[in-house]
């Protein structure tokens, strides 16, 4: 059974940092394809980031971009996602998604259950 579980969200000051990690079970992040998406209150969910499976191709939502890392660590089955510089406007669900076929999108074969990232003062 494959699942994906996303850790390191929390309550951070505006301006603050947090690194999320995504790990799966049952299933290889090395030959998939995985994206952060994000839910915020009362919005639809949004893309944040996608990196391809050999960890060369990626892709960063403007909201984020120069804030937001993400990188991937084959070795470990994890995939990171930075986020710097954090603003109030970043609190959301995060999610992970993989697929072996597809780039991100809405569609991708599996998700994790999320992980809340709260900026706040």
């Amino acid at each position: 059974q494959v699942q994906l579980v996303e850790s390191g969200g929390g309550l951070v000051q505006p301006g603050g940092s947090l690194r999320l990690s995504c790990a799966a079970s049952g299933f290889n992040l090395a030959y998939a394809t995985i994206g952060w998406f994000r839910q915020a209150p009362g919005k639809e969910r949004e893309g944040v980031s996608c990196i391809g499976r050999r960890g060369d191709t990626m892709d960063y939502a403007e909201s984020v971009k120069g804030r937001v890392t993400i990188s991937r660590d084959n070795a470990k089955n994890i995939v990171y996602l930075q986020m710097n510089n954090l603003e109030p406007e970043d609190t959301a669900v995060y999610y992970c998604a993989a697929d072996p076929i597809r780039w991100c999108s809405g569609s991708m074969a599996y998700w994790g259950k999320g992980t809340l990232v709260t900026v706040s003062s």
